[in-house]
């Protein structure tokens, strides 16, 4: 058979399957229209289809549809990029709330803790350490309490840990470490201090990998940036205060 009779044979099978194509169209319902062609000589055609279960169309850019998948027994939808991204409709969880209640505590001892410096000791860096602490925790604790207080949850007493048995959040100093820490001065109180906010920070830490290693939890827009950067700005300032302990401990 020669190459022409081929090439006709393949024109016929293209022309038959085109055609079989466009009457399925037509009794689909479907709306489809002209061809177009770019630069490089591709064709393509954009459509509209009424098919039920679909909730949106892919773009005629070109862009890839995107489908998410249904709840069970619904059917799977085709979204666009934009939908797939927007996290308006993310809900908080009971560990949303747990970590910023637990974290409203967590933050005021370390006020508590930094409103000490003035008074015990003559480092600059110290001072300078612990007023950037005051100004970023102080911030966070009102950040927290409208988060909570937007979706309706209980807002805890900042002053609760100093309460008889109450349950101290991970690295939180105890009365006795708090009690040892206002009775020193000098480098004494600038060594526990160091010591003590650096198990605090580490605390601090371990809430956030909690919060964050919990199925669903960390999603609702607010909760994570505040979670990363507590966990960023932490680990930074555990970094800067060990530098310190180690020149004092030389």
């Amino acid at each position: 058979m020669s190459y022409r009779t081929l090439g006709i044979l393949a024109l016929a099978l293209a022309l038959s399957g085109a055609a079989c194509r466009s009457s399925q169209v037509a009794g689909s319902g479907a709306t489809v229209t002209p061809a177009t062609t770019d630069a490089t000589g591709a064709s393509g055609a954009t459509g509209s289809s009424g098919a039920a279960g679909a909730s949106g169309a892919a773009s005629t850019t070109g862009a890839p549809a995107i489908i998410q998948p249904g709840a069970p027994g619904q059917e799977n939808r085709t979204i666009s990029a934009a939908a797939s991204t927007d996290l308006s409709k993310v809900r908080f969880t009971p560990a949303d709330v747990k970590f910023m209640q637990g974290m409203i505590g967590h933050h005021q001892q370390a006020l508590e803790m930094v409103a000490l410096i003035p008074d015990r000791t003559s480092r600059g860096d110290m001072k300078m350490l612990g007023k950037r602490i005051e100004l970023s925790q102080q911030d966070e604790i009102k950040m927290m309490q409208e988060w909570l207080k937007g979706r309706g949850q209980e807002l805890p007493d900042p002053h609760a840990h100093h309460m008889h048995g109450a349950t101290l959040m991970p690295g939180m100093l105890t009365m006795d470490e708090m009690a040892q820490l206002e009775a020193a001065k000098g480098v004494p109180f600038d060594r526990l201090f160091l010591e003590g906010m650096i198990k605090h920070h580490g605390g601090a830490l371990i809430m956030v990998h909690e919060l964050f290693g919990t199925p669903g939890a960390g999603q609702d827009g607010d909760i994570f940036a505040f979670a990363s950067d507590v966990e960023a700005d932490q680990q930074m300032e555990i970094d800067r205060m060990g530098a310190l302990l180690r020149e004092l401990q030389k």
